[in-house]
């Protein structure tokens, strides 16, 4: 991918990826990030990534699963685990302008590419329910959108995956990366 490369959802998020860098014994994708007021991505997990937000300008809100609402402005960061369920937004009545990264890279700027170009073509509110559906399931093992109950995840999904599949819904992604396992012990 050339950097920088930006994307943007129709829905108050742009993202810029700027680069990818060495980061120990693996890498990181750095970003920045520009969001208005009330925007901002629902509760989800990234299973096999640590990803950092740095807040440049406005005001961050965050949420881990089960937790209170907390809230960051300019020079802070937040960092959240690999595993770790969390949400954020604006919690600011301007733009929040951010910083971050996503440790190790592995398939986020291909998964939020899409569903932010999903969530543009659906009018900016959310993604089409077939993308939607492809993509949580084809990088299930990568991330995962909690705010979506678990019994839809496991037995809607697999039937709208495949009613996608029949329908050719799924053409688009031909050239989509392959998702990364997860190793079992």
């Amino acid at each position: 991918m050339a950097y920088p490369h930006t994307i943007e959802n129709g829905s108050g998020e742009r993202l810029t990826f700027l680069r990818v860098v060495p980061d120990g014994e693996t890498a990181r994708v750095e970003a920045e990030g520009f969001a208005t007021p009330g925007s901002g991505p629902p509760m989800h997990v990234h299973r096999l990534q640590e990803e950092a937000i740095a807040v440049v300008s406005g005001k961050l809100g965050y949420q881990v699963v089960g937790g209170a609402p907390q809230y960051a402005g300019p020079g802070e960061r937040v960092v959240f685990a690999p595993g770790v369920g969390h949400k954020w937004w604006n919690a600011g009545s301007g733009d929040l302008h951010t910083t971050g990264w996503a440790k190790p890279p592995l398939n986020i700027e291909f998964f939020l590419a899409a569903i932010f170009d999903a969530t543009r073509r659906g009018g900016g509110t959310r993604p089409s329910l077939f993308d939607a559906v492809y993509l949580t399931t084809r990088y299930r093992s990568e991330f995962e959108l909690l705010e979506i109950p678990a019994p839809v995840r496991a037995i809607v999904f697999p039937i709208i995956y495949a009613l996608g599949y029949l329908l050719g819904k799924h053409a688009r992604y031909k050239d989509a990366p392959p998702p990364i396992e997860i190793p079992h012990a």
